[in-house]
């Protein structure tokens, strides 16, 4: 691989969002407070709003979650983001009021171009819902919409976005049938 790829493959035009000071102090408090066991709920919201996240009321963080950058992410009212959960979130993620996170799931806002030796970096950002539920150990792919409602099950993995009040299953997760809410 020749100097100019290598340019290239450090993907160098990415912003961010905040300088090496910045960064590396989210990674202790993430590392600290977050990927871990640390207990305390209001701690953890207090630190997320200090990195610049817009976090609503009533939002529960269980431990052992990941979060890259928290300028990069805005969460509404009554969200559970349950463990183990890696929000890799290189763009904005929006997650709306009402919403479930499951265990082990993965929001992940990049990826590579396989087309290019370089494997140039491709970020989008993530949308869920109001009301949007992603089953334990499913994947969200950059650049998703979850529309109101949707739900992305168990160990599914969504390529395409989730149409309101459907179920989707599978990878890639196809629609399986109507959200019923009673």
């Amino acid at each position: 691989m020749n100097k100019t790829n290598l340019a290239r493959f450090n993907n160098s035009w990415y912003n961010t969002g905040a300088n090496p000071f910045k960064r590396l102090c989210w990674y202790f408090a993430n590392a600290v407070c977050f990927n871990s066991s640390f207990p305390i709920n209001r701690v953890k919201i207090f630190l997320l709003r200090i990195y610049g996240a817009k976090i609503g009321s009533g939002v529960i963080i269980k431990p052992h979650v990941n979060i890259k950058y928290p300028w990069k992410l805005i969460v509404g009212k009554n969200v559970w983001i349950g463990e183990n959960v890696w929000i890799d979130n290189l763009e904005q993620i929006t997650i709306g009021d009402n919403v479930c996170v499951s265990q082990g799931a993965m929001l992940l806002c990049g990826n590579h171009d396989y087309t290019k030796t370089t494997f140039d970096l491709i970020v989008r950002s993530i949308v869920l819902e109001e009301g949007v539920w992603i089953g334990a150990k499913a994947i969200v792919c950059p650049g998703i919409k979850c529309f109101s409602h949707s739900v992305l099950s168990v160990a599914s993995i969504a390529t395409s976005d989730l149409e309101a009040y459907s179920i989707y299953q599978g990878n890639p997760a196809v629609k399986v049938r109507e959200r019923i809410i009673q």
